[in-house]
């Protein structure tokens, strides 16, 4: 029997796997996302398989040209687990070999200048209105601030609700983040004005919205459009076509906060070494180590503040984390 969700052969076994996961206490979002798009592609081009096939497979893997290998990689991975499920089930099926498509690449993070910061920042606040999408002329400008002042993922920020958003405190609640690990995040007074001028034209729009970035209908934006965003405003910029190396990402925007950041308590003699696990738990990192690697490529005095850090005990930091998601 094929779940209504899906359209190929494989429906019934995909619902019972996302169901699974769910069951596991796993969101399977994004990965359902692309098990949907796989089960289409099977229905169209492989309609009588009963099970993941080589075939398939093969089609899944050449879907994309000039994919990005960390692309390719998660939309390879849950159609391998799919495939690991129904072979677990009795049904024999073609596995992706783990070696495809080869070890997944770090990006190099690129901190943005102050120059980068104001050019982009210009940018979208020309933002206009549109027939197609009347709340994002309001929504690009206040969620790319709170990225960088909030240092905040973008998934994140999409994630709000309205009210997790205490504009009279300045308190962000933020739900759902890596490691399904909760935190509570304070604005600035700059952002916070910035937050109430935007919810007050929102509010006006639509009243008793339920998220706090809506789209047209009220509801929740999809996770690509801060990419989609990101690129209308920032590729045209002369500032653009003058980086080196690796391409801004809208996850930089988090990158450049933190690092900001450190390099302010360092220039202003503050003890780094006791503020390190705050900037951790604010960032929502479970340990050290996630906060080390944010830094260490970007921040030319890494190796100094690697050496004072050095001596700190871990155990400190899920006490900090957890005071944040309490507080």
């Amino acid at each position: 029997m094929r779940d209504e969700n899906y359209e190929s052969k494989l429906s019934a076994d995909i619902a019972a796997f996302v169901a699974q996961k769910r069951a596991c206490g796993y969101p399977y979002v994004e990965s359902a996302t692309i098990l949907r798009r796989f089960d289409r592609m099977v229905a169209e081009r492989f309609p009588d398989d009963e099970t993941v096939t080589k075939g398939a497979c093969d089609a899944w893997l050449s879907l994309v040209a000039d994919e990005h290998p960390n692309e390719l990689m998660r939309r390879v991975s849950p159609v391998r687990q799919l495939a690991k499920y129904m072979a677990a089930a009795g049904k024999p099926s073609y596995v992706i070999p783990p070696g495809i498509p080869g070890k997944r690449l770090k990006y190099q993070a690129h901190i943005f200048t102050r120059e980068e910061l104001s050019a982009f920042f210009a940018a979208i606040d020309s933002c206009g209105p549109s027939a197609c999408s009347p709340t994002k002329a309001y929504v690009v400008p206040t969620l790319f601030r709170m990225l960088y002042c909030c240092g905040m993922r973008s998934s994140e920020a999409l994630l709000l609700g309205a009210s997790g958003v205490d504009l009279e405190a300045g308190r962000i609640d933020v739900k759902g983040c890596k490691g399904w690990r909760g935190r509570t995040v304070y604005m600035g007074d700059d952002m916070l004005r910035v937050c109430r001028a935007y919810d007050a034209v929102i509010e006006g729009m639509l009243p008793g919205r339920v998220p706090f970035f809506p789209n047209r209908e009220g509801g929740f934006f999809s996770k690509s459009a801060p990419n989609r965003w990101f690129h209308q405003f920032w590729d045209p910029l002369p500032e653009a076509a003058r980086v080196k190396g690796n391409p801004p990402r809208v996850h930089d925007f988090r990158h450049t906060h933190a690092v900001t950041r450190l390099n302010r308590w360092v220039e202003e003699g503050a003890d780094v070494e006791a503020m390190y696990p705050y900037l951790s738990g604010f960032l929502g990192h479970a340990n050290f180590a996630d906060t080390s690697y944010y830094l260490k490529m970007s921040a030319s005095f890494y190796p100094e503040l690697d050496r004072r850090m050095a001596p700190v005990n871990s155990l400190v930091l899920p006490e900090v984390v957890r005071h944040g998601a309490e507080g």
